[in-house]
This record gives C-alpha cells, sequence and structure tokens, in this order.
C-alpha cells in the first residue's frame, strides 16, 4: 500500500491571505509605499457640504474662497519664466535654496568661509517621515531637494500665465511655497496638484494640502474641479486645520475680477490685457486662431 504524501496546504494559504491582507491595506492607503492620487475623493456636493461647515479661517472654509476653474494649457511653460535659478529676493545675501535649507535642516553647518552656503545637516522629511542625512556634493545634494509645494508648472495653467516676469520670480522664491524634502519623492510629485499627489506620509498631508490652500489664496491661483474635491476630502479629515503663517511669503492679493468682457480683440489691447490667455478673465475661444492657449497676440 503505497502512502501519500501529506498536503501542506496551511501554509499556502495562510502566505496567501497575508498577501492578500497586505495588498488590500496598501490599497486602502493605510500601508503607503509612495505618495500618489488621494482615494475615497468626495463628490461635488460632498465637498461643498465639508467645505461650508468649515471653521472660519480654516484651510478647508478658505478652499471654498478659491476660483474653481479647468487647466489651461501648458504652452509656453518654461523655468526661465519664474527667474533664473535660485535668487535672493529678501536681500540678506543668501540665495532662497540656502535660506530654506538652513531654515528646515537640524544641526546644520555652513561651508567653511561662507555665511550662507549649508554644507550639512539633518532633515526629518515631511513627505517620508524618515530623517535624512543631507552633505552638500555633487552625488549627494539632491538627497535633499526644495519643493515647490504648488508647482510652478501648475501655477502656469492656473494664472501666473497673466502675471509679469517679477510676480513669478517672487512666487518661486516665497518661503511659503517651499520646503526641503526628500529628493526622489519631489521628483515623483513632479507637478502634481492635490488630484493627482499626496505625500505618503499620512500624517502630513492636512498640513501638506493646507499650505498648497494658503499659496493658492495668497496668489489669486485657481483649482480645477477634481482637485478641490481632493482638497477637501483630505481636509474634512481635519477641518479645523489652519492656514499655515507666510513667514515674511506670500502677501495675499485681490484675485482677479470674476466678470470681464471683451468684444474683441481691440478691445482686449485697449485695456491692457493683451496678450490674454486661456483661463484669464474676459477669455473667448475666438481670440484664440491657432489653437496655442495664447490669444489677440
Amino acid at each position: 500500500m503505497s502512502v501519500r504524501p501529506a498536503p501542506a496546504p496551511r501554509r499556502v494559504r495562510r502566505g496567501g491571505v497575508l498577501a492578500a491582507l497586505l495588498l488590500v491595506l496598501t490599497g486602502c492607503g493605510l500601508l503607503p509605499e509612495s505618495g500618489g492620487p488621494p482615494t475615497g475623493v468626495l463628490d461635488d456636493g460632498a465637498a461643498q457640504q465639508a467645505i461650508a461647515a468649515a471653521p472660519p479661517g480654516s484651510a478647508l472654509a478658505t478652499l471654498g474662497e478659491l476660483a474653481v476653474k479647468g487647466r489651461a494649457p501648458r504652452t509656453g511653460y518654461e523655468r526661465q519664466r519664474f527667474g533664473e535659478g535660485w535668487v535672493d529676493t529678501d536681500h540678506n545675501g543668501c540665495d532662497t535654496r540656502n535660506d530654506v535649507l538652513a531654515r528646515d535642516l537640524t544641526d546644520e553647518t555652513l561651508r567653511r568661509g561662507s555665511d550662507c552656503v549649508v554644507a550639512t545637516g539633518t532633515l526629518h522629511d515631511p513627505y517620508s517621515g524618515r530623517t535624512i542625512r543631507f552633505r552638500r556634493g555633487a552625488d549627494t545634494s539632491d538627497d535633499v531637494q526644495i519643493d515647490h509645494v504648488v508647482a510652478l508648472s501648475d501655477a502656469w495653467q492656473k494664472g501666473a500665465q497673466g502675471w509679469d516676469t517679477a510676480e513669478r520670480t517672487a512666487f518661486a522664491n516665497d518661503p511659503l511655497n517651499l520646503l526641503a524634502v526628500d529628493g526622489p519623492l519631489n521628483m515623483q510629485k513632479g507637478d502634481g496638484d492635490a488630484a493627482t499627489w499626496l505625500p505618503p506620509n499620512t500624517s502630513y498631508r492636512c498640513a501638506y494640502v493646507a499650505r498648497q490652500v494658503a499659496v493658492k489664496a495668497g496668489y489669486g491661483l485657481w483649482v480645477t474641479r477634481a482637485e478641490r474635491n481632493a482638497a477637501a476630502t483630505v481636509l474634512s479629515d481635519c477641518p479645523g486645520e489652519p492656514l499655515p503663517g507666510s513667514g515674511g511669503g506670500a502677501t495675499p492679493r485681490s484675485a482677479p475680477p470674476a466678470e470681464v468682457s471683451y468684444a474683441d480683440c481691440a478691445a482686449v489691447r485697449a485695456a491692457g490685457a493683451a496678450p490674454i490667455h486661456r483661463g484669464d478673465p474676459g477669455w473667448r475661444d475666438t481670440f484664440d486662431g491657432d489653437g496655442d492657449g495664447v490669444g489677440c497676440e
């Protein structure tokens, strides 16, 4: 009589269940591996209800004050339109990158003979929750990067096309819109907004989205509907989250007038609004003969 080998299904089954559980937890965002878009985003009605119930002055209430429009074309965007790299906008003798490193790192040291250039330091990274050792060098400096919380390209497509170079340069160097963060995560984010990327460190998401709202409110930038709903989803878990202080950065300014109308390009030019960009007040598709998102050129 032959003896059949005893089956060992429990080990396989246990491993399968564990893998399935891990997949479910990761899919629900409970075990975030990397940054990405939010899940379980509120629909329009639920987002509006959350905003309406928010405490006055909170980030969530301020989100409701932002204009909601479609994204304008990225046509014409170049990093140089926001100034030539890091500049010394506060006239303290140091460029903005070193100012932000000095602000956000601990135990920082300066390059020998310099009052500005940060050589080493420790970053308690808000995006990943990790501690990262910064050391300036050709192969190590990118371990810590300076993130534009509202990406420059995103700003370009949501109002900044109509600014002059001075205002775009001020925006690109505003401490309110800048954070020292994990380099690879900054690269992963790219020009994403709240609808397409959030930090993997879930405990920082409320502060992150609140900062985006503060920057957009301060500069009169708009949000897309998907972005508004995603931001409301995050902030609905922390309805009292305050707007971060500017730290000497963005000065709130009035948003462009909501109702502007031009009969034709002659009227646009007479008002000093030419060239006019898609999404600008008074825009009409008839102004854009070549379909590049810029009219009355």
